[in-house]
């Protein structure tokens, strides 16, 4: 199976304080991975050493077998690397249609050039934008918010159009930060399913962040988990799930 992402010895120091320190993972593809641990483990760092956020200070690391260390963000886009965020961000102002469009005029291969002087290639990359939008929105079933503005949103749809915004880039790579964030019971589950869905349908691997464990345990393949910088346990959910170190760092129990 080949690695979609690896991680290898990421290191991370801010000052003298180690935020991350010696972490190794992969995520081949089609395998979501889940990245978890207690507050201040240093997930969140690791995340955005994923997509270009934050440099590291030491390691590698491989988009599809190719090293990104140094690429920027929007090179690592361009290479099949989409994400969400913990707290959704969507464009303001503009119609779910029209955020989806954002992200799916990568694959038009019009440039600014093209939109600033409104040449004739512009209206075709619209249209190509356009449809791959409705068509993301129809696998995901919700063309019906296609015209709807997005600050009008429950929490639960803004994460499904995060989600179909970040499917429009065609991602090789899908990184999910707690995408349960703010969702009650029956989202959370409905959400699970979809993602069980995207994965089943489109391939893409993926790697999450997440602190609900009724949605890394039924969803993930392989558990990765953090505290103090380190990898505390890697394995599968449930061999994860049992581990005593897991427990002690997660609710304080002691470990013989």
């Amino acid at each position: 199976m080949s690695a979609a992402l690896e991680l290898r010895d990421i290191g991370v120091r801010f000052g003298a304080f180690d935020a991350v320190d010696g972490v190794s993972l992969t995520v081949n593809a089609g395998e979501v991975v889940g990245l978890i641990g207690p507050n201040g483990a240093g997930k969140t760092v690791t995340f955005n050493v994923v997509t270009g956020l934050q440099p590291a200070t030491r390691g590698r690391v491989l988009l599809g077998g190719t090293d990104v260390t140094r690429a920027p963000a929007h090179a690592r886009t361009a290479m099949g690397l989409a994400r969400t965020f913990q707290v959704v961000q969507l464009f303001a102002g503009m119609t779910v249609l029209e955020n989806l469009m954002v992200a799916a005029h990568r694959h038009t291969h019009a440039g600014v050039l093209v939109d600033a002087l409104r040449l004739p290639g512009r209206r075709r990359a619209l249209a190509t934008a356009e449809e791959r939008g409705r068509a993301v929105l129809s696998f995901l079933e919700l063309p019906h918010l296609a015209d709807v503005e997005v600050t009008t949103l429950p929490v639960g749809q803004a994460r499904l159009v995060e989600l179909a915004r970040a499917l429009c880039l065609t991602p090789s790579v899908l990184l999910l930060d707690e995408p349960a964030s703010g969702l009650d019971p029956a989202e959370t589950a409905d959400f699970v399913a979809l993602l069980a869905h995207v994965r089943a349908t489109l391939g893409c691997a993926m790697l999450l962040v997440e602190h609900d464990m009724g949605v890394v345990m039924p969803l993930c393949d392989h558990v990765v988990v953090m505290d103090f910088g380190t990898v505390l346990a890697s394995g599968p959910p449930l061999e994860v799930r049992e581990d005593a170190k897991v427990r002690a760092a997660y609710l304080g129990e002691e470990v013989a």
